[in-house]
C-alpha cells in the first residue's frame, strides 16, 4: 500500500482488509472488524486505551457510512499500524471527494468528516481507476 501521508519510517506491523459488498450491514461489521483489530494490537503488547478503541471505531463507522451513502456498492476498510498511529482506508467506486464543510453546531447531520478530522489531523483522498481511498491516520495515544 502506498503511503497517504508520505514516506514511512516504520514497518507496517499489523494490517486488517476487509470487502464489503454494500448495504448498511457494512457499518455495524467495520465497528467489528476494528474491535478485532485492536484485540490484535493488544496482543503484540500495544496498552490500547478505551478511548482509543473508541475514536477507531467512530473513525471507521464514519468513513464506510460516507461510503454507503456517497458510492453505493463494494467499499473496501484496510487499517494498518504505521508509526504511532493506525491508518484507516476506505475505499469505495465513487468519484466525488468528500467535502470538509464549516462547522456549524445548529446542522443536523453531516459532520462525519468534521468528527475524522478533529480526531486524526487531517483526511487525505486519493483517486483511483474505479473510484477513490479516503485515508486518515489515528495517533494511539
Amino acid at each position: 500500500m502506498t503511503p497517504a501521508h508520505g514516506p514511512d519510517t516504520g514497518v507496517s506491523v499489523v494490517s486488517a482488509v476487509v470487502e464489503f459488498r454494500g448495504g448498511p450491514a457494512m457499518i455495524p461489521a467495520s465497528r467489528d472488524v476494528v474491535q478485532g483489530f485492536v484485540a490484535r494490537l493488544a496482543e503484540r503488547g500495544l496498552d490500547l486505551t478505551d478511548a482509543f478503541l473508541d475514536a477507531a471505531r467512530l473513525v471507521a463507522t464514519e468513513l464506510v457510512t460516507n461510503a454507503l451513502r456517497h458510492a453505493p456498492g463494494p467499499c473496501r476498510l484496510q487499517l494498518t499500524l504505521v508509526d504511532d498511529r493506525v491508518e484507516f482506508a476506505v475505499s469505495d467506486t465513487g468519484d466525488a471527494f468528500p467535502t470538509l464543510l464549516p462547522r456549524d453546531p445548529v446542522r443536523v447531520g453531516r459532520h462525519g468528516l468534521e468528527i475524522v478530522t478533529r480526531l486524526c489531523g487531517e483526511v487525505i483522498t486519493k483517486p483511483h481507476a474505479a473510484g477513490k481511498t479516503v485515508y486518515a491516520r489515528l495517533p494511539l495515544a
